[in-house]
This record gives structure tokens, C-alpha cells and sequence, in this order.
């Protein structure tokens, strides 16, 4: 299972555990990635993805799912997100001729 962002990019960390005697052992620092459903206004259904807390607050801040994926440009994506965005377009596209 990978404990990585498809928005943030975000993944573990190492450092270091620190006693009080300064003994030093090596942990890791995990990101707070959640498997959530996020809803696609334009493809009217929901879209399932592994994001950190960060990642949500990021789509919110951009005005949802679809928004984000059409203002960032599909080099920065994840190829998790590259097909979704591609159907959002072709959605999109399609909303507009009717």
C-alpha cells in the first residue's frame, strides 16, 4: 500500500526518535493519507483517491475536484489523476456543444 498524496505528492519521512539521554533511534514519520471519495460535478459521480488532509484542503481552496483538475497542467499530475482529468475535459467539452 502507498502511503503517498496524489495531490500533495507527500510521503514518508525518516528521523530520528530522541530520549532524554539523547539516545537516538531511527522512525518514520507517516503522512495522514485517507481513501476518500471526492464528487466530480461534471462527471456526476464520485472519484475514489488516497490524499493526505493537506491534498483536501487544497482542492477546496481551488473550488472543488473539477476545478483543480482542469487549472493544473496534466505534466504535474499524478497518472492516478491523468485519466480523470481527461474525462472531466471530454465532460466538460461535451456540456458545452448541448
Amino acid at each position: 500500500m502507498s502511503r503517498r498524496c496524489v495531490i500533495t505528492g507527500k510521503g514518508p519521512q525518516s528521523g530520528n526518535n530522541v530520549s532524554h539521554a539523547l539516545n537516538r533511534t531511527r522512525r518514520r514519520f507517516l503522512p495522514n493519507i485517507q481513501e476518500t471519495s471526492l464528487y466530480s460535478e461534471s462527471l456526476k459521480r464520485s472519484v475514489r483517491v488516497k490524499v493526505s488532509v493537506a491534498g483536501l484542503r487544497t482542492i477546496d481552496h481551488k473550488g472543488g475536484l473539477d476545478s483543480y483538475l482542469m487549472d493544473t497542467a496534466k505534466t504535474k499530475l499524478d497518472s492516478a489523476l491523468r485519466p480523470i482529468k481527461a474525462q472531466v475535459e471530454n465532460a466538460i467539452a461535451a456540456q458545452q456543444k448541448s
